[in-house]
């Protein structure tokens, strides 16, 4: 599957926030030297138990990730950490 978010580097500790569609994911390392990238798929894969890669965005705050997960999957997942 598919996923779009925007991520924060360079926070003081990693966090995700979903507001309505969007996603954001902050990020403790900074965005030099791929250490940003490295930690987003280290952390989500982590967290998700699911192969995740960084399909475009890897010099940007936005990406797209592809994720081993169906929708149903990522959306309960997501849903976890919703605000209303």
């Amino acid at each position: 599957m598919i996923a779009e978010v925007s991520v924060i580097p360079n926070s003081k500790r990693f966090s995700i926030s979903v507001k309505g569609d969007k996603v954001k994911i902050s990020l403790r390392s900074p965005a030099e030297k791929n250490k940003a990238n490295l930690e987003l798929v280290r952390e989500l894969s982590k967290l998700l138990k699911a192969d995740v890669r960084i399909l475009s965005g890897l010099k940007s705050r936005r990406k797209r990730l592809e994720i081993a997960l169906d929708e149903k999957q990522w959306e309960a997942f997501l849903h976890t950490f919703k605000k209303y």
